[in-house]
C-alpha cells in the first residue's frame, strides 16, 4: 500500500524533548562608521524543530525508525505540535465554543474569528497555539498577545507566523493539540544502538511550506 502523507507521529514511548525554534527572514545592514542600521523584514517565517526519543528497546524503537525512513528524506511530511501544549492555557481548553475564521482574505500577523463563546476573558492566553488547515494544508500559529471575546463571540489573534494563505471565511479554527506540517531537514536518518540494546532516536525538521 502506498505511503500517503502527511504522517503521524507514533505514540510508542513518547518523546523525551522537543527544542522549537521561530526563523525569520530578516535582514540587516550595518555602517562600518556610524553602526546605523537598515532592516529589512522579509515574507519568509517558519518553525524549526529538533525532537530527541527517550531511550527504549526495539519493538518501540522500530516503530519510529520506519516512521523516519518512511518519510525518505525531505520528501515527506508529518504533524507535529508541541507537545505540552496540547491543551490552550486559557478558558478554550474547556469551553472552545466552535472557532470559525471571520471574513475571507485575511493574511498577516492577526487573524479576526468568531464562533466563541460570549465575553470570555482569557479564552486564549499568551503562548497557546491554534492550528488552520488540516493535513497537507495544516499550520501552526502561536498566540502572542491573550485574547478576549466579545459579546457576539468575536476575537482577534495575535499570531506568529503570519498566515500566508488567507483560509476560507469559516474555515474552523483548532484551539486544541494543534500541529503544523513538518518536514525532514535532512536526506539522512541515523540512530544508534548500544551494547544492551537500546536505541537512540534524535531527529531534526522544519516547517514545511507549500
Amino acid at each position: 500500500m502506498a505511503i500517503s502523507y502527511p504522517l503521524a507521529l507514533p505514540t510508542a514511548s513518547g518523546i523525551a524533548s522537543v527544542s522549537l525554534r521561530t526563523v525569520n527572514a530578516v535582514a540587516i545592514s550595518e555602517s562600518p562608521f556610524t553602526f546605523k542600521q537598515q532592516v529589512v523584514a522579509h515574507s519568509g517565517q517558519r518553525w524549526e524543530a529538533e525532537v530527541t526519543m527517550p531511550p527504549m528497546k526495539r519493538a518501540d524503537a522500530e516503530e519510529w525508525i520506519s516512521f523516519l525512513v518512511s518519510l525518505r528524506g525531505v520528501k515527506g511530511t508529518f504533524l507535529l505540535g508541541d507537545p505540552s501544549a496540547s491543551s490552550a492555557r486559557g478558558s478554550a481548553s474547556a469551553t472552545p465554543g466552535s472557532p470559525v475564521v471571520n471574513g475571507a482574505d485575511q493574511t498577516g500577523d492577526s487573524l479576526t474569528i468568531d464562533g466563541c463563546p460570549t465575553s470570555a476573558t482569557g479564552y486564549l492566553k499568551t503562548g497557546d497555539y491554534i492550528q488552520l488547515g488540516g493535513g497537507s494544508s495544516a499550520t501552526l500559529h502561536k498566540v502572542l498577545s491573550d485574547v478576549n471575546t466579545n459579546s457576539l463571540g468575536q476575537a482577534t489573534i495575535d499570531i506568529w507566523p503570519d498566515v500566508r494563505n488567507a483560509p476560507s471565511d469559516n474555515a474552523t479554527i483548532v484551539v486544541g493539540d494543534a500541529k503544523g506540517l513538518f518536514r525532514l531537514s535532512s536526506n539522512r536518518t541515523d540512530w544508534s544502538i548500544d551494547q544492551a540494546s537500546i536505541y537512540g532516536i534524535t531527529f531534526a525538521a522544519i516547517e514545511a511550506i507549500v
